[in-house]
């Protein structure tokens, strides 16, 4: 694999060694992308324009004709692309020995009194086969270094990445994407969202883009509305309360959209619930994408297909314990999280083995998992001898883990919730699993009808069709 070229290589590169003529427009705390063309010479060359619209008038006046928005924000940076790329339309159509490119950013960085996360946008819109329909990339990144000069340093680098990918790479977002951190590290940096469009960009699934963040490790989580569509986590999480279910969804089946539903009606009874600020996720482990240490990208487009199909959100995230969950979930600006889950869930997390890399162990995990906000939404469990619904009381825990038990439900940071029907809650994802493999239309009994006619019609997940047609006669 070659060696990745600096930040001054790739300036150089830009400059000199592109067919490429455009704008820079940079709002807040990313001055530095421009510098860095600058120092590294030949800029007359690739810099039409550069601009710092640092007084919010002016920003507003140029993109977003004076109405009242906020800054560091997506359709901020959208509108100061399509701004500045429509004026180099308007003012140099006529280069036609050169092609276009705009590039943007808007970014908070560290205050003085270091009490804000840094984050930014960028985006750039770079022609392609047509000049007048380029096509676009755009980023979002959270700032971890805790000096603005080194934020600031950052940007700079993230913003020629950017230009450099999307000249030299545009046909490929794929590798536009994992050279973003070229010259910085994950624990400088985070991209926790990636969007692409334009007309040579249609094949691109935005959804394994964003995937690609996590399985790279540049981003813990990512998140997927009920129509599909890839969301900013923090926007999608801002001021809602969130019920989350963790699973496989190889596929989503009755029994899961029972909990689901169940869990809302007693959050809707308990809690403070209205229409627009409870949104419930579907969250899946990197883990349980994996096929041979390589994420299954087929395996995961149709799980989160079936999800959406019954009007699920949807969330990937490589935490393998709740806890890390939790502790995601605490840097925004969220009401509540409720967390569904299974009694075998729950025994494994009270597994003090588990957490022996912790100085407090179980004591110290428990603490993390039940935040002042969270509570867990607890299901029963079968019983493997008699086959009966079982729902747990200290009968199920001993020694410490009772006492640990008794003081959660006392709090009320757990609730026990029930299921009215016994058969679905029998049925485990191993049974439906050999349904599948089989083609046994007993499948249907279990699934939500539009999932069942989905596996069918399409053969997800290995269904076996053959075998299928076999049952018919039987």
């Amino acid at each position: 694999m070659a060696k990745a070229l600096s930040t001054k290589e790739k300036s150089v590169h830009i400059n000199i060694d592109s067919n490429y003529y455009g704008s820079i427009a940079e709002i807040g705390g990313g001055q530095e992308t421009a510098r860095h063309l600058f120092q590294a010479g030949g800029a007359s060359n690739t810099v039409a324009k550069t601009i710092s619209a640092y007084d919010k008038s002016f920003s507003d006046y140029f993109y977003n004709q004076g109405a009242p928005s906020r800054y560091v924000a997506e359709d901020r940076v959208k509108k100061m692309v399509e701004y500045e790329y429509n004026e180099m339309l308007t003012i140099l159509d006529e280069k036609i020995d050169q092609k276009f490119f705009a590039f943007a950013n808007t970014v908070e960085t560290l205050n003085y009194n270091k009490t804000n996360q840094g984050n930014g946008w960028l985006g750039i819109a770079v022609e392609g086969t047509e000049r007048k329909n380029p096509n676009k990339i755009f980023i979002h990144v959270k700032l971890h270094e805790r000096d603005t000069l080194l934020q600031q340093y950052s940007l700079g680098t993230l913003g020629i990445n950017l230009i450099y990918g999307a000249l030299f790479q545009w046909e490929d977002p794929r590798k536009v994407l994992l050279a973003l951190l070229d010259s910085l590290d994950i624990e400088r940096v985070e991209v926790d969202y990636v969007y692409v469009e334009g007309p040579d960009l249609k094949w691109v699934d935005n959804r394994i883009l964003n995937l690609m963040l996590v399985s790279n490790n540049m981003t813990p989580a990512i998140m997927f509305d009920e129509s599909g569509k890839v969301q900013h986590p923090g926007d999608m999480l801002y001021k809602k309360n969130v019920l989350l279910m963790r699973g496989y969804f190889r596929p989503v089946n009755n029994l899961v959209i029972e909990f689901l539903n169940e869990s809302l009606d007693v959050f809707k009874r308990d809690e403070d619930y209205r229409d627009d600020n409870t949104i419930a996720f579907c969250e899946i482990s990197l883990n349980n994408l994996m096929q041979d240490r390589k994420v299954d990208e087929t395996d995961f487009l149709q799980r989160v297909d079936l999800l959406n199909m019954v009007g699920q959100s949807v969330m990937v995230s490589n935490f393998s314990r709740y806890f890390e969950l939790v502790n995601y979930f605490g840097q925004f600006k969220m009401i509540k999280l409720r967390i569904i889950m299974g009694m075998p869930t729950f025994d494994l997390i009270l597994d003090e083995t588990l957490y022996r890399d912790l100085r407090g162990g179980l004591l110290e995990s428990v603490g993390k998992l039940f935040h002042e906000n969270v509570k867990l939404y607890l299901f029963p469990y079968i019983d493997t001898k008699s086959g009966e619904v079982v729902y747990p009381d200290d009968n199920h825990f001993n020694d410490s883990k009772k006492l640990l038990w008794q003081y959660l439900n006392q709090t009320k940071k757990i609730l026990l919730l029930k299921i009215d029907s016994d058969l679905l809650i029998k049925q485990t994802s191993e049974h439906i699993k050999e349904l599948i493999r089989n083609g046994d239309k007993r499948l249907m009994n279990f699934l939500p009808p539009k999932v069942y006619q989905q596996i069918v019609e399409h053969q997800l997940f290995d269904f076996n069709c053959n075998n299928s047609q076999q049952t018919d006669l039987i």
